[in-house]
C-alpha cells in the first residue's frame, strides 16, 4: 500500500480538518469529536472551552496554524487516512491532557541531559486499520527525531489491550517491535516506553 506521510503544517490545516471531520470517533457520537486539542503545546492551565465539537474544531484550527499541535497525517490517494500526534515532552506539560491524566508520570525523575519526543495519539480511519499505517507513522516520528536532535522518543501505551477508544495512544507490541523498552511501570496498566536515539 502506497502511503505517503506528511509532517503537519499550517497549509495541510484543512486536510487535518476535514480527516476528524469525517472520520467517526470511538463511540460514534459526532458531538465527542475531540480534533486531537487536548495533546498539544498550548497552556490549559487558565480555562480554555472543549465543550463541543464546534468549539475543539475552531481550537484546532487555530492550534494547527501557530504550530501548536504538531504530528503528522498519513495520506493514501490523496486523502488523508491517518494521524499521529508526535511533539516535545517538555512543551506539553501544561496541555489539558497531561494535566489531566498523566500527573502519575510526573513521579518519574525527568532527565534533564535529554531532549523528548513524545508521542501521544494515533487515528487511524476505520477502513484503514491493520494495514501498518500506524507503523509507518512511528517510524517517520522516529526518523525525523533523529534530524531534528531529539535523544529520545517516549510513549505511554497500556500494558495490557483495554479497548480502541482507550488505546489511541499506541499498542505496546507495536512499540516493542520497534525497538521501544519499557522505562517505567506505573498504577492502572499505564507504562512508559522509550526509544533510544542516540
Amino acid at each position: 500500500m502506497d502511503i505517503e506521510i506528511k509532517k503537519l503544517t499550517s497549509e495541510l490545516a484543512g486536510d487535518y480538518l476535514n480527516f476528524f471531520d469525517t472520520t467517526s470517533h470511538d463511540d460514534g457520537v459526532d458531538d465527542n469529536k475531540c480534533y486531537c486539542v487536548c495533546w498539544c503545546s498550548a497552556d490549559h492551565r487558565n480555562e480554555t472551552d472543549f465543550s463541543s465539537a464546534a468549539k475543539r474544531r475552531a481550537l484546532a484550527e487555530q492550534y494547527v496554524r501557530y504550530g501548536i499541535i504538531q504530528g503528522y497525517l498519513a495520506y493514501y490517494n490523496g486523502q488523508a487516512v491517518g494521524w499521529c500526534n508526535a511533539n516535545t515532552k517538555s512543551d506539553c506539560m501544561y496541555c489539558i491532557s497531561w494535566l489531566r491524566f498523566m500527573q502519575s508520570l510526573n513521579v518519574i525523575e525527568p532527565d534533564s541531559n535529554s531532549k523528548v519526543k513524545s508521542i501521544f495519539c494515533f487515528v487511524i480511519k476505520p477502513e484503514m486499520q491493520r494495514k501498518g499505517i500506524a507503523t509507518q507513522l512511528l517510524e517517520r516520528v522516529c526518523n525525523d527525531a533523529i534530524s531534528d536532535g531529539f535523544d529520545v522518543v517516549e510513549v505511554y501505551p497500556k500494558k495490557e489491550f483495554v479497548s480502541v477508544a482507550r488505546d489511541f495512544m499506541g499498542p505496546a507490541a507495536m512499540y516493542s517491535k520497534y525497538g521501544f523498552h519499557v522505562y517505567a511501570e506505573l498504577e492502572d496498566n499505564e507504562i512508559i516506553m522509550r526509544k533510544q536515539l542516540k
